[in-house]
């Protein structure tokens, strides 16, 4: 199975990416913002609890995090792979991560990570807020999750490297630019 982390700050396009990604791979997507946004709207109890901590800017307990995904990868029979959307996040969610995939015989084949300048997530970042009503992407808590980003996230880049599993993606140009550079890594696996 072909099982890739796609990695980058809020706003690097994770998202619009992974839709390309799946469509030309035939994998299954977990975008952790989804699968949060939905339990949320559907008011469950982990929407409840997942809702209070992204309405402080901080991330999801690690425990509550696996188990969700470990849920949704169950899910997938017959998959060709999967591409992990928002997660991991930290060090110890990326050995999480590891663990619950080597207890199903899987592992990541590469961390691909989308790399933006800093006043360019927070220009797409706004301009998202505004074009898709999201709450989270106004200018306060976008500079508390790229904050929460360099702190804690940014840290995976030097642990996928140790992983040998790290590829650096130019998250500048065009969706299509992008995309042929997150095509040659893949294809090169």
């Amino acid at each position: 199975m072909l099982n890739i982390v796609i990695f980058g700050a809020p706003g690097s396009g994770k998202g619009t990416q992974s839709e390309r990604i799946v469509e030309k791979y035939g994998l299954n997507h977990i975008s952790t913002g989804d699968v949060l946004r939905n339990e949320i709207k559907n008011d469950t109890e982990l929407g409840k609890t997942a809702k209070g901590f992204i309405d402080q800017g901080q991330l999801i307990p690690d425990s509550l995090m696996i188990d969700i995904l470990a849920q949704v990868f169950d899910s997938f029979k017959d998959s060709k792979g999967v591409i992990f959307d928002g997660f991991p996040r930290t060090i110890p969610q990326a050995e999480a991560l590891k663990d619950m995939l080597k207890e199903r015989g899987q592992s990541i084949s590469t961390m691909l990570e989308l790399d933006v300048p800093e006043n360019e997530l927070m220009e797409r970042l706004i301009k998202r807020g505004k074009d898709s009503g999201r709450a989270d992407d106004n200018e306060e808590t976008i500079k508390k999750r790229l904050k929460v980003y360099h702190s804690q996230t940014a840290p995976l880049i030097d642990w996928y490297e140790k992983e040998n599993l790290h590829a650096h993606i130019n998250g500048l140009g065009t969706m299509d630019e992008i995309f042929n550079s997150i095509v040659k890594t893949i294809d090169n696996l």
